[in-house]
């Protein structure tokens, strides 16, 4: 049966659990944790072969356990923010679990059948954080709190399932595996450079690594590898590698996989007796400025350089590909220099401010800088924000160019 091209694109994404993060998010140099020293001899292959055999994959059933670790090099007030330790507490709402995944080391089984069963589980010592799709339910559970979360599946979660039915063979031309592999290709555009590293075992089964490199100067990253299963086509292990080199900043990957079909009440749940249940809204978190004030709008002293709940927040994107940096004009109510010199500030919000690093100059005027080893974050005195994946120095550029 001809692969399901939609589908493997979705399953890649629950095989990467970075996504988890996205992290992505996942978003997540560095020594290959699950490697083998030399790697399997493998039949070469180039950057598009490997990319179409991804495309081509149509594995939709998997379980195994993986990990996830991250090293920010965020200041120590900041780290504490995030949380650093396990999952496992507090609010069952998995939006409210993704800052804790951006900090140190944590463990998980992982469980997929198709596009409408999944399951991950987070373990933190005898407590564990789960996160269950099945069918339009979505539920989160801490077993820590005995709080559950309830939310109906987005439309967004269920697009790839209506479009693979609505278009037969013959249609479905554009969607090949080579189509695909140079839309990939495409996507990552002139500024990356695209290629097949040295092979690596990971959870005891042979890889590829497909690694993209960033062309431009000024950026902190210096490769992303995806390990990729020499025989089925599923990433294994998504890599991020620091421009500096070093420890870790994100390495996720299966520790023990198993493509075999999931047993069906991997994907059952009901809440336990007792515990809080907590019905979310459809679509989940609605996005925008206020999400992304949220943190600094909440910190003690800090909401009037977000320009407060009601701050304008505008957004202006600078730059292409790796050197891509946010502009954002908080239209805050006061500057780094009120606070610095407000008597009255909470000390919280000094010791935040403090935490930044060096302040800076330059044509813009003055402000400080938030380094970690990924993200690079400069704050203006007049308000303005300059964020991106890239050095200290192109902050500063940009900031004079658009001051």
């Amino acid at each position: 049966m001809a692969a399901n091209t939609k589908t493997s694109r979705k399953v890649a994404r629950y095989a990467v659990p970075v996504a988890v993060a996205g992290v992505a998010a996942a978003t997540v140099a560095m020594v290959p944790a699950f490697a083998n020293a030399g790697g399997p001899d493998l039949p070469k292959v180039t950057a598009q072969q490997l990319i179409e055999k991804v495309a081509a994959s149509d594995v939709e059933q998997l379980s195994g356990t993986a990990k996830i670790s991250t090293d920010l090099g965020l200041p120590k007030i900041a780290s504490g923010l995030l949380g650093g330790g396990g999952v496992a507490g507090g609010s069952a709402n998995p939006e409210d679990k993704v800052a804790q995944l951006a900090n140190g080391t944590h463990t998980f089984r992982v469980a997929a059948d198709g596009e409408d069963r999944q399951r991950l589980t987070f373990l933190d010592g005898k407590d564990e954080y789960s996160l269950i799709h099945n069918g339009n339910d979505v539920w989160g559970y801490d077993s820590k709190s005995n709080e559950v979360f309830h939310g109906k599946a987005s439309p967004a979660d269920k697009a790839g399932k209506g479009e693979g039915k609505e278009h037969k063979t013959g249609d479905r031309l554009t969607a090949s595996p080579q189509k695909l592999a140079e839309e990939i290709l495409a996507a990552a555009g002139p500024t990356t450079d695209v290629s097949v590293g040295e092979t690596a075992q990971v959870a005891g089964r042979d890889a590829y690594q497909l690694v993209l490199k960033p062309k431009q100067a000024g950026s902190t990253v210096g490769s992303v590898q995806i390990a990729v299963d020499a025989k089925n086509g599923v990433p294994l292990r998504v890599q991020l590698l620091s421009a500096q080199g070093g420890k870790p900043i994100v390495d996720a990957g299966f520790t023990k996989v198993d493509f075999a079909k999931p047993a069906a009440d991997t994907f059952a749940f009901t809440p336990p007796k007792g515990a809080k249940v907590t019905e979310g809204a459809d679509g989940h978190g609605k996005g925008g400025k206020d999400g992304a004030f949220k943190a600094l709008e909440s910190f003690p002293g800090l909401d009037g350089l977000a320009g407060g709940p009601g701050g304008k927040g505008d957004v202006k994107v600078l730059g292409e590909g790796w050197a891509t940096i946010a502009r954002i004009d908080s239209g805050a109510g006061k500057s780094l220099k009120d606070l610095e010199n407000d008597k009255n500030a909470p000390k919280e919000a000094k010791q935040f401010l403090d935490s930044l690093g060096d302040k800076v100059n330059g044509k813009f005027g003055e402000g400080r800088v938030l380094s970690t080893r990924l993200f690079n974050v400069l704050v203006t005195d007049d308000g303005k924000v300059y964020a991106g994946a890239v050095t200290k120095d192109s902050l500063v550029k940009a900031a004079d160019a658009n001051k």
